[in-house]
């Protein structure tokens, strides 16, 4: 047998409940399934299981257990012993167990008569899983109409016209968990984690004022003849810059683990993302140096709709490498960040100011940002940071090139 262990989903989560599973005994999973339902301080989040393999016990629905805590086992058709195909910095590899103890916190026999029922995974559209949560229905359990049988919104406005069946209390209390959290225990969490950063690790502060004339000249031509969904936001060319510099520099795209860095395999950027009623979240944005600026765009998008409504996995949680924030434009003109751990940096940009500015010995208005750097120094120094804030500079008056 191999455990299925309960992950971390970020340094500051300590604890998970168990809301829904997706899966039952007996069923075959590989990696990248989606497996269950963990309601933490962040919300509901979709939880991917990296083992391939047939699904064995399951704890109860409910059941609160700490980080690392056997969630369930999962055995290969045959008998032998489930494949890890992934190491994951937040979750203990699955390993062989000659005998088994009990799932669960209070070590009881494994109530398989518990378990909830499979409730299979949907394909539903962003605006269609916001609408259901809105009104308390459940989207992955709706018949869709779209491309492929995905769920889209006319979908939910006629599930949501319907009568409710004897099992609507039951979908809905399910769908109640998306996108819900205790905002004191969040920020509860916020403050454990970023006062164990700030303990732990020592910060060196870099910043540096970045001219976007040429970046913002560059997105009005863009939009001008685009709809406004397809539009790009001045955040996208921030990003795409920002994933670009640290190819070059990539000291700072990675962990510092036992004091030493681990450099991170592929830039997966964590997009700070503050919730509806506060908290903030940091999701990864997967490959970002890869993507063209408007398939950012598609991905932000997609990314804070679902962080908001509760709909964002495992691996969106676990992986970032680095993580950037930008004010927008109604932030303030400046951030400092604080490192979130096991991370060695956390990217700033303050809100886009029109300012005196001298070009070729003329002063003129000019549309300015400024970009900060909080850094690891066990793994960095300002020369290196430096480095980074310049090329990070270099691409933003190269718009055209992201």
């Amino acid at each position: 047998m191999a455990d299925f262990l309960m992950p971390a989903l970020g340094a500051d989560m300590e604890t998970g409940t168990v809301v829904q599973w997706l899966v039952e005994p007996g069923a075959r999973v590989k990696p990248g399934d989606v497996v269950a339902v963990v309601e933490t301080h962040k919300g509901a989040i979709d939880v991917e299981c990296f083992l391939d393999g047939v699904i064995g016990d399951l704890v109860p629905v409910g059941e609160r257990l700490p980080v690392g805590a056997v969630l369930a086992r999962v055995m290969e058709t045959g008998g032998k012993p489930a494949v890890s195909v992934k190491a994951s910095k937040s979750a203990v590899s699955a390993v062989a167990q000659p005998a088994s103890p009990p799932l669960g916190r209070e070590a009881a026999a494994p109530r398989t008569g518990q378990s909830t029922p499979v409730n299979p995974r949907r394909k539903v559209s962003p605006a269609a899983r916001q609408r259901a949560l809105q009104i308390g229905l459940d989207p992955d359990a709706l018949s869709g109409t779209g491309v492929d049988g995905a769920v889209v919104l006319g979908d939910v406005e006629r599930a949501g016209r319907r009568p409710r069946s004897v099992a609507a209390p039951a979908a809905a209390a399910s769908a109640a968990h998306r996108g819900s959290f205790d905002p004191v225990q969040m920020r509860q969490a916020i403050a454990s984690a970023m006062a164990r950063s700030k303990r732990e690790i020592p910060h060196y502060y870099l910043s540096s004022t970045v001219d976007f004339d040429a970046a913002q000249a560059w997105l009005q031509a863009w939009n001008r003849d685009r709809d406004p969904v397809h539009r790009l936001l001045p955040a996208v060319l921030l990003l795409k810059a920002t994933a670009l510099a640290l190819c070059e520099v990539p000291q700072f795209n990675g962990f510092c683990e036992g004091g030493v860095f681990r450099p991170g395999v592929g830039i997966h950027v964590g997009w700070a993302t503050a919730l509806r009623g506060g908290g903030l979240v940091a999701p990864a944005i997967h490959g970002a140096d890869g993507r063209s600026p408007a398939e950012l765009m598609e991905a932000m998008r997609d990314l804070v709709q679902r962080a908001r409504a509760g709909g964002l996995r495992s691996s969106e949680l676990t992986d970032p490498t680095v993580t950037v924030t930008s004010l927008g434009d109604r932030g303030a003109e400046s951030v400092l960040g604080v490192i979130y751990p096991p991370q060695v940096a956390i990217i700033g940009f303050g809100r886009v100011v029109e300012r005196p500015w001298v070009v070729d010995g003329q002063i003129v208005a000019r549309r300015l940002v400024n970009l900060s750097l909080a850094a690891d120094h066990r793994t960095s120094d300002g020369h290196l940071g430096g480095q980074l804030l310049a090329a990070i500079q270099q691409h933003l008056q190269s718009p055209e090139t992201l």
